[in-house]
């Protein structure tokens, strides 16, 4: 696995390193002694599918406070997105910064999001689906949100939405 740090402090790109023959290729998508060696959460409690039907869907900004705070790793399976990661530490160099990811079925890139940052993203493609890996699992209780559009966040979305959940509407701005 090849892991390239992204701007935001603690977020990377996960790149697998493909064996290649006749049949197709073989790679490794998760090590739980690598990521620990870096210093990354390595314990996958929970991992959950999001489905998309309709290209331009916007999903987030979520994050789940203490004591239920959750690292991930997200990858596309199916279609294409544009995923987005705020840092929300107040000790973070790149607190309030943004940045982002196009993750495809075809580039088999990861992206990992430590503890303290919110996450959405905007399908690409009709019909796209994403794979969460936890290291934390859900509390309804705990479970926050950022409005995808707040003005102070200054998000480029590359595509005008489509479908945005009304939950995913009402979240407060900054």
């Amino acid at each position: 696995m090849i892991f390239k740090k992204m701007k935001l402090d603690g977020v990377f790109v996960l790149e697998i390193e493909k064996i290649k023959d006749e049949r197709g290729f073989f790679a490794r998508s998760w090590d739980t002694e690598i990521f620990s060696k870096m210093n990354l959460k390595s314990q996958i409690i929970q991992c959950n599918i999001s489905f998309n039907n309709t290209k331009g869907t916007i999903r987030g900004m979520h994050f789940q406070i203490k004591p239920y705070e959750e690292s991930k790793i997200v990858r596309c399976t199916k279609g294409e997105v544009f995923e987005v990661i705020i840092d929300l530490r107040e000790n973070s160099e790149t607190f309030l910064q943004w940045d982002s990811i196009k993750l495809t079925q075809d580039n088999h890139k990861m992206v990992y999001v430590p503890e303290g940052c919110a996450l959405g993203f905007q399908t690409l493609e009709n019909n796209t689906e994403i794979f969460y890996q936890m290291t934390q699992k859900f509390f309804p209780k705990f479970a926050k949100g950022l409005r995808w559009n707040d003005p102070k966040l200054g998000i480029k979305w590359p595509l005008p939405p489509t479908v945005i959940s009304q939950k995913d509407k009402l979240w407060p701005l900054l």
